[in-house]
């Protein structure tokens, strides 16, 4: 997928490391959010590091989904939003007037709560990114598609029905359309708000199984309200209360050995 690579320019996004650490790709500094008067997000200090799995866990309301529409801009087109702090995305940030939109989106993708297909066939579906990047070659085009399909483990089931329309997938499969469209224009980042919420076990299983599949490509931050899944597929868990950071680090550490009472409250369901 590197043809797609040298479409898009990254040279705003260069930044060097110690190799021996966790590489953070995005970093939250003081970062607080207002819908109105609301106060949503209250000083958000946050580390995601590169080619792991974020978890972000907490009660409805507590600003998961609003921290993870921070990170692509997305939350932007609320009315009446006001933004304070710092999120940088590679050592760049991001809400500063020298990061357009457009480039960060071509570098993060995003995948909802329930599965947003295209109206659109399944192929146009995943090759949409691609043909928007400047990509016109049929070979190619087709070359990306199977590549994406394959890796969100969707082509032995499409793959003689490609011209289908992708409502006629069922609400899994169509959840993993939507990740093979996310894959099919490289991003180093995909966002991933409850992805499973709306799917059975076993359309679950399979997009947990994709999830770990993926993560040594990807960087993952995944909002999910289901405490077994953050335990089994996260390398990091942030635990999320009434705007603030309570706790985050090691999954096993947030799960086993929490710093703070109420984290062991919240993963042991005694509120929530």
């Amino acid at each position: 997928m590197n043809i797609l690579k040298e479409r898009i320019h990254d040279n705003a996004f260069s930044v060097v490391r110690n190799e021996n650490w966790a590489k953070p790709i995005y970093e939250t500094n003081g970062l607080n959010l207002w819908y109105g008067t609301s106060h949503a997000l209250k000083n958000i200090e946050l580390a995601i590091n590169e080619k792991e799995v974020t978890a972000i866990i907490g009660p409805s309301g507590c600003g998961k989904s609003t921290f993870l529409k921070t990170l692509n801009r997305m939350v932007e087109t609320a009315a009446d939003v006001t933004i304070s702090g710092n999120v940088t995305f590679k050592g760049n940030n991001i809400l500063g007037k020298s990061m357009p939109v457009e480039i960060l989106r071509s570098k993060v993708g995003m995948v909802f709560q329930k599965p947003n297909p295209f109206p659109k066939s399944i192929f146009e579906n995943v090759a949409y990114g691609p043909k928007v990047h400047g990509i016109r070659n049929k070979a190619m085009l087709e070359m990306i598609v199977e590549e994406s399909l394959k890796k969100a483990a969707l082509w032995d089931e499409v793959k003689d029905r490609l011209h289908k329309s992708a409502y006629s997938l069922s609400g899994g499969q169509q959840q993993r359309l939507c990740i093979a469209r996310c894959l099919a224009i490289d991003p180093e980042v995909i966002l991933m708000d409850e992805p499973t919420s709306a799917l059975d076990p076993v359309s679950t299983h399979k997009i947990e199984e994709l999830i770990r599949s993926i993560k040594n490509d990807v960087t993952i931050a995944i909002v999910t309200h289901n405490m077994q899944q953050a335990a089994r597929i996260s390398d990091r868990t942030a635990f999320f209360l009434n705007g603030e950071i309570i706790e985050d680090n090691q999954t096993s550490t947030i799960f086993n050995n929490p710093a703070d009472t109420l984290t062991d409250d919240y993963v042991n369901g005694r509120f929530g």
